[in-house]
């Protein structure tokens, strides 16, 4: 597949803030749609679709707002097939419309109650209004993939002919092929104008259709971060992205270093959970737990990975349970700045292997108190907590207040959250800020048991600096257990970076 041209230069038309803001539950207010749209720019996308002026004034607040931020990148909107429509994306101050006309019989029909000839009148009517108002028109066509070709290139036609700038064909329901979609293109591509690719994942094949449809001729991916979108999603970003740069060596202009940072970024701010398995950018993407894996990694990174992780803005990653060999643990233990003898090696390898055969994950503060057993360390904590007292609600703001040793000295703060678990982490944060500014980036729970007095178990992900390391906390009392867990991933930071202190200092002395 390598060194595969594709026909002039692609382009993105990235539609996270519009297709991908239709997937059930999400809605961005206009800051979130501004912090979004600054980072596509940054990354290099050459047109962002930042909403449907029609959908609300809200709406239109936020698109206004993306148009007038200076960005390098167009501006443009959605539209129907309706002059008012264009009148709100005029207001919006958009340098583009996304003219959508539905093509298929079914949608003609049962949508539209018209007919073919009618659709195109109105296409060409509204197409030249825009145009008159000095505004970059593509025009596309939705459920292009059910659709009559002849006729779908007969609108097309007629749409060039009244000043259509660029074309689309949407995958409205994602049933392409790559076959089909490949040779589709190869016909459309000879209209005359540029034509874009807009796919849905609803058989999980909007990449390779996408893929296929530039192989084809067309010039522009209509694309998604995280391939967030209606249903089963849109087309993936990183995905199109990084098959072209990776696997047919073609220079798309992305940042691909900042792919991953802009996935954690839209997944925050949508609340929509990236799935682990997700490609490029699922947390497991370059995580490796297999011991044969992790040895052929020491030897070359390309036995087990086909991109390095920094290509993408990841850090490789390894994890440990049943599958762990002597390599993996002895790697993590180097991370921690442990040195084990072969017989502590193999005695703390054995205990990893028996959790992991009962089903237990085995997190860093795990491995680092298995390690501290066999090796009869004991650490001190930095940072032990004396009081927590959380008052909550359904008439008051969840609040907490926390009383934290650290180093010997006290410290008493106070916190506001979402709920009693938010308050009391947010509290033990800023006792803590200026000393130690950790993120908490991943929070799960667990119930061991039943019941309402369950034994809870407690999973987060914490981070200061460059530095992330997972902890656990468990008990019958959720915020205890969380606290818990917080301050055991503080721990282990601060001391790891106390170890590394002072391991630097002595390579200086």
């Amino acid at each position: 597949m390598r060194g595969i041209a594709l026909s002039g230069n692609i382009r993105f038309l990235d539609t996270t803030l519009r297709d991908g803001e239709q997937t059930p539950g999400v809605s961005l207010d206009t800051d979130e749609k501004l912090a979004i749209a600054q980072a596509l720019d940054a990354l290099g996308v050459q047109v962002i679709e930042a909403g449907s002026a029609i959908t609300s004034e809200g709406e239109r607040k936020s698109i206004k707002a993306v148009a007038d931020q200076g960005l390098k990148a167009e501006i443009c909107s959605f539209v129907r097939v309706s002059e008012k429509d264009v009148n709100l994306a005029l207001e919006c101050n958009v340098d583009s419309i996304h003219l959508v006309v539905p093509v298929s019989d079914l949608h003609i029909e049962c949508k539209l109650k018209s007919d073919r000839k009618t659709v195109i009148q109105k296409a060409v009517q509204v197409t030249q209004y825009a145009k008159d108002h000095g505004l970059i028109v593509e025009l596309s066509g939705e459920d292009a993939s059910r659709a009559d070709l002849d006729f779908l290139t007969s609108l097309y036609a007629a749409g060039i002919e009244a000043g259509a700038d660029r074309l689309c064909f949407c995958d409205t329901v994602g049933v392409l092929t790559p076959e089909t979609s490949s040779s589709i293109f190869g016909r459309l591509s000879n209209l005359g104008a540029p034509i874009s690719i807009h796919c849905h994942n609803d058989f999980g094949m909007a990449t390779a259709n996408t893929i296929s449809a530039l192989r084809g001729g067309a010039s522009q991916a209509h694309v998604t971060v995280n391939g967030i979108g209606e249903r089963a999603g849109n087309t993936s970003l990183e995905e199109v992205v990084m098959t072209l740069e990776s696997l047919y060596e073609i220079e798309t202009g992305i940042k691909c270093e900042d792919l991953y940072q802009l996935s954690r970024l839209v997944s925050r701010l949508t609340g929509i959970i990236v799935a682990p398995n997700k490609a490029l950018v699922g947390e497991n993407a370059f995580t490796h737990e297999a011991g044969i894996h992790v040895h052929g990694l020491l030897a070359n990174t390309s036995t087990y990975e086909p991109l390095r992780p920094e290509q993408v803005g990841r850090k490789r990653r390894i994890v440990l349970g049943k599958h762990a060999g002597r390599t993996s643990v002895e790697l993590a233990l180097k991370e921690f700045g442990m040195a084990v003898s072969e017989g502590q090696l193999a005695a703390i390898v054995q205990r990893v292997k028996e959790l992991g055969d009962k089903g237990k994950r085995i997190s860093d503060a795990d491995l680092q108190t298995i390690a501290e057993i066999v090796l009869s360390i004991q650490k001190e904590p930095k940072v032990r907590l004396s009081e927590l007292t959380v008052v909550a609600g359904n008439t008051v703001t969840p609040t907490a207040s926390v009383k934290l040793q650290l180093n010997g000295q006290e410290k008493l703060e106070a916190g506001t959250g979402v709920g009693p678990v938010d308050a009391a982490v947010n509290a033990v944060k800023r006792a803590l800020s200026g000393v130690a500014d950790v993120r908490l980036e991943e929070y799960h729970v667990d119930a061991i048991t039943g019941g309402t007095s369950a034994l809870v178990e407690v999973w987060v992900t914490m981070a200061l600096a460059d530095r992330k390391i997972t902890a656990r906390g468990a008990g019958a009392d959720i915020i205890m257990a969380s606290v818990e867990a917080v301050l055991e991933g503080i721990n282990r930071l601060m001391q790891r970076e106390e170890e590394e202190k002072r391991n630097a200092a002595d390579r200086i002395h």
